[in-house]
């Protein structure tokens, strides 16, 4: 069975992408178990950060147990990836 999402790679924000059949979960980073979760994941190298310096606003987690820090708002990905879908997997920014 063939997931909509194979394929396309998902604009993070500043020229990064991740592969959007990866993601397990998108969430927002404000409340203390997920702020306890990117600590952790940085301690055991599994944390990406990818806000370049700006505020985190959405923690991506991949099935690989990494973390991705991003810039952009979990509903500002979750709609990306609604787009790429309805486009085919177009790799607009």
């Amino acid at each position: 069975m063939n997931n909509p999402s194979d394929g396309i790679l998902l604009a993070i924000g500043f020229g990064n992408y991740i592969a959007a059949d990866k993601i397990v979960s998108i969430l927002s980073p404000d409340s203390a178990p997920i702020k306890r979760m990117i600590a952790d994941g940085r301690e055991r190298g599994q944390l990406v950060d990818a806000s370049f310096g700006r505020s985190t606003r959405s923690v991506i987690l991949m099935n690989s147990n990494h973390m991705v820090l991003s810039a952009l708002t979990p509903e500002e990905l979750a709609e990306k990836i609604k787009t790429e879908i309805e486009n085919g997997g177009s790799f607009t920014e």
